[in-house]
């Protein structure tokens, strides 16, 4: 099940509906079930992923996401003839007949001369795969009309022996991670799948990642095709070779490291066809660059994202608990016997220990809440951590 996709930003979970925004709401952290009250007739599409709904009339709806490998057959994976063309979802919806149509996102370009027959969705059920012809084909996503419910995604299907080249639109995601004695860059090449995106930018961040704004290859690339990554002479790339395929939100995501030593001037870096040796994407380094996205990602940085990164100098550095911990008791993160279990902990330090494991045991929300709490109580602290460079 896939856990690591999650964002950090609110605007992430809701729906765009006919009368403005409508919350998501995560009611099983394990595994991600989402779940969704559209409160009348209308159009609602989920930017964050592409998925998209036309209700007759109030609804609820239930979601998470699930990864093709644990579902789709390894022998149909290793087919020629079947492609992975997007998210898979498990959907539940009541009442099933409120829900007029369902827009599941792909990553297919239309523009390739892709024969529209050849998009299939499959449902997974308890009798194995399903195949349904989609309603139609629109340029990112297909449409099915009166739905049935189940773990759904789209899958294309090649002629037997024609072994074509499927245009798909791509994303390239670039990363930087600061070190004192040079700089590192992540490059990855993947399918324009927003919950990808969210995945890759989550699983980054964890290990202290910086995204940095770049454009996307302007023409659609072939799905299955190997890319080549180069750039300066003195760069450091490995690997340097890239395969453009699609792995499922949660799985480990194939990329580039490319070592650049201090960066006192731009740099470039490309990605050819190994097949072509044309460029498809280009892009220039600064050092200003780094500056600006470090500056931009400490700014933004959640409140739990914030705990997690100075988890150790929390632990060190907190001082009185008292009123932090009445704010957990009061917000329903604590309850009276956990908070006395903080409290008669022996020495400062272990109860900053024991705060910081129950809190972190209990969830993202639940950190967030700590560090309001946290950043209201001792501000000066917050303030200090928050400067770059602190010592370990």
């Amino acid at each position: 099940m896939i856990t690591s996709y999650q964002s950090k930003n609110c605007s992430y979970l809701q729906f765009q509906g006919p009368e403005g925004k409508v919350d998501i709401k995560l009611i099983d952290r394990n595994p991600n079930i989402y779940s969704i009250c559209f409160p009348r007739a209308g159009w609602y599409v989920w930017p964050a992923t592409g998925l998209g709904f036309d209700v007759r009339k109030k609804a609820m709806v239930e979601l998470s996401f699930e990864s093709w490998s644990q579902h789709l057959d390894v022998n149909l994976q290793e087919d020629d003839q079947w492609m992975v063309a997007g998210p898979l979802f498990e959907i539940m919806a009541e009442p099933k007949e409120a829900i007029a149509k369902i827009y599941l996102p792909h990553f297919v370009s239309l523009q390739g001369g892709v024969d529209l027959s050849w998009f299939q969705v499959a449902h997974f059920k308890y009798e194995g795969m399903v195949l349904e012809q989609p309603t139609r084909v629109e340029p990112f996503y297909v449409v099915l009309e009166n739905p049935s419910f189940s773990l759904m995604g789209i899958l294309l299907r090649i002629a037997s022996g024609t072994r074509l080249s499927i245009p798909i639109t791509s994303t390239t995601l670039i990363y930087y991670h600061p070190h004192p004695k040079g700089s590192k860059f992540h490059v990855y090449l993947v399918p324009s799948d927003p919950m990808l995106r969210q995945a890759i930018d989550g699983e980054e961040t964890r290990f202290r990642g910086v995204r940095l704004q770049t454009s996307p290859p302007v023409e659609p690339l072939n799905f299955g095709s190997r890319y080549i990554v180069s750039g300066c002479a003195h760069l450091e790339i490995i690997p340097k070779e890239l395969k453009l395929s699609y792995r499922s939100p949660g799985e480990i995501q194939p990329f580039s490291k490319v070592y650049t030593g201090q960066l006192t001037e731009p740099i470039q870096l490309e990605i050819a066809s190994k097949n072509l040796g044309t460029v498809v994407w280009e892009t220039l380094v600064k050092p200003v660059d780094l500056q600006l996205s470090a500056a931009s990602a400490s700014s933004t940085m959640s409140g739990a994202a914030f705990v997690k990164e100075n988890y150790r100098q929390l632990q060190a550095r907190m001082g009185d608990l008292g009123g932090v911990l009445d704010d957990l008791q009061e917000n329903k993160v604590f309850t009276e016997d956990e908070k006395e279990l903080v409290e008669q902990a022996p020495t400062q330090r272990k109860r900053n220990n024991m705060l910081l494991k129950m809190v972190d045991k209990k969830g993202e929300q639940a950190l967030d809440l700590f560090y309001k709490s946290l950043n209201d109580r001792d501000p000066y602290l917050v303030s200090y951590l928050r400067q770059p460079s602190l010592p370990p």
